[in-house]
């Protein structure tokens, strides 16, 4: 998912085991939700939606009590449930606390289907609106657990489950939602059922649906992925150009990562809290996103790379979120970098670079901040640019091929599963060979980055250096490019920061007209001046 302001988009272990994750979800690891089939009925008359859920469960050793999360009716807003049924019986269910707690009564069968009834007025989660146009729509918005104002499940992204809308709606609407069309049918009293199932488990954070009046457009088809722009019919060629570039995006991803999970890739013009939302094979981009001038590529590219990493690929705790949004920082630059060469990469990350060290001035926190307990508060410029930035640090440790070859294995793990950093960390051992705890722990589990003074002379064919390291907290270990410039010309040395404050010598024919540290943007930090 990418943020957004006003006037633009923003380019938005192993040491932690999921007991240390500060993440306060009450997990139940013992039950694990395989399928859910959401019966919806929207109507123009009100905002009140009709639910039907069938959840099937498998418990994975004893038959123990389990809980939904749904949100109780409070004042105008939330969910009533009717019925709640155990196969074909009435179930033995309490409901409170937004939580329909469910006592299964057999111990025989292992896997069970649990039918929820429900209807109300969501405040949250499924966006019921009207477009920027005027006409009335509806969009599911679940990110990062707004899913149980509207659906009863499971809303954490650690259980995971195969999905299928059942979306009956007034007929002259268009209907898009996670997963393949299975059928499209008009019913007689002016409603139209359309159903989309997608087998592949999903997170209830990337399960949407749209529903409005669209304007659609198969763009092709990608290793027999079809990939389609749904928008508004009032900008639809407009948003047919813009949104076009997704087929390169998704070809690039598919040669360069792996295969690629889910039955579609649809590109959806939405209303939304975000710049776009990374919903499994139905992204959302906000309404204005769409301009005509083909601007929203480095978006789409974002949130396409977030089909692999958060979406199939997915962290197991909030509080390890960079596995999802870092990834996506950085594999938008990689997109970018193939297309336009690595300058644009060395752009895009100085951009970054000086966003993170912003932030860090008022918020001296590390990417995995295990004091960080509300999802909504994990997303910050940690999260995304540092740990993009990470990504590229790391590249630049390992070598592009031992890089890609961990990143494909580390994918090829946890395709359709759930993932920490340590898990992502012991990968990329394994590939390379290398012990990454120190370069793990300094990047994502320690605040800050390297402050550096440092000042240079020319003697006697030499290039005396001085470099010292002015944050207090902590000392860094890392390499860093040298280059030295002459008539235009830029000579690259690397020497090894291995304590806080370093002299070296390079030895250099001439006399450089002038010397840049990391000039290539490898390392993170922080250039203070002259000692």
């Amino acid at each position: 998912m990418q943020l957004r302001t006003v006037t633009a988009l923003l380019a938005f272990i192993f040491v932690c085991l999921t007991g240390n994750a500060q993440d306060v979800y009450q997990k139940n690891e013992v039950v694990d939700v395989q399928n859910y089939v959401f019966g919806l009925h929207l109507n123009d008359e009100n905002n009140e939606i009709q639910g039907e859920a069938q959840i099937v469960v498998s418990f994975k050793s004893e038959t123990v009590p389990f809980a939904l999360d749904l949100i109780e009716k409070s004042g105008e807003f939330g969910m009533e449930v009717t019925e709640v049924l155990e196969g074909t019986s009435p179930a033995k269910y309490s409901y409170s606390e937004n939580k329909i707690n469910i006592v299964p009564t057999t111990s025989e069968s292992k896997t069970q289907t649990y039918t929820v009834k429900y209807h109300g007025i969501p405040e949250r989660g499924l966006v019921i609106s009207t477009t920027k146009y005027g006409n009335r729509s509806f969009f599911g918005d679940n990110w990062p657990n707004l899913a149980r104002h509207w659906l009863p499940s499971v809303d954490h992204p650690y259980d995971k489950a195969s999905v299928e809308f059942q979306i009956t709606a007034p007929d002259q609407y268009d209907v898009v939602a996670t997963g393949k069309k299975l059928e499209e049918s008009n019913l007689e009293n002016g409603y139209k059922l359309t159903i989309y199932q997608e087998p592949a488990p999903v997170a209830t954070k990337v399960m949407t649906i749209g529903v409005t009046e669209f304007a659609s457009r198969l763009l092709g088809d990608v290793h027999d992925i079809e990939v389609s722009a749904w928008v508004y019919p009032q900008n639809r060629l407009d948003g047919f150009g813009d949104y076009s570039v997704a087929t390169n995006v998704l070809d690039y991803f598919i040669n360069t990562i792996g295969p690629y999970s889910y039955a579609k890739l649809a590109n959806m013009q939405a209303k939304t809290q975000w710049g776009g939302l990374e919903n499994a094979g139905t992204i959302a981009y906000f309404e204005n996103s769409v301009t005509g001038n083909k601007t929203v590529e480095p978006l789409i590219a974002h949130e396409i790379a977030h089909q692999w990493f958060g979406n199939s690929a997915t962290e197991k705790s909030w509080n390890h979120v960079w596995l999802s949004e870092g990834f996506a920082t950085y594999f938008c630059i990689l997109y970018l970098e193939s297309v336009y060469g690595d300058d644009r990469r060395k752009e895009e990350l100085a951009i970054d670079k000086k966003e993170i060290f912003d932030y860090y001035r008022n918020n001296p926190s590390p990417i995995i901040d295990l004091t960080i307990k509300d999802p909504m508060r994990v997303l910050s410029t940690n999260t995304y640019q540092k740990g993009g930035w990470v990504l590229n640090m790391l590249r630049h440790t390992l070598g592009d091929e031992t890089f890609w070859k961990g990143i494909r294995k580390y994918y090829a793990t946890y395709q359709n599963s759930n993932a920490l950093t340590g898990d992502f960390q012991q990968v990329m051992e394994a590939i390379s060979g290398q012990d990454l705890e120190n370069f793990f722990q300094q990047w994502l589990f320690t605040k800050g980055h390297p402050q550096l003074k440092w000042k240079w002379e020319y003697k006697k064919g030499e290039v005396i250096m001085n470099i010292s390291q002015m944050q207090e907290h902590h000392t860094f270990l890392f390499p860093l490019e040298i280059g030295l410039v002459k008539d235009g010309i830029t000579t690259n040395e690397t020497i090894q920061m291995d304590e806080r404050s370093k002299s070296f010598k390079i030895k250099s024919k001439d006399q450089p007209d002038s010397i840049v540290l990391d000039p290539n943007q490898w390392t993170l930090f922080e250039d203070m001046g002259k000692l």
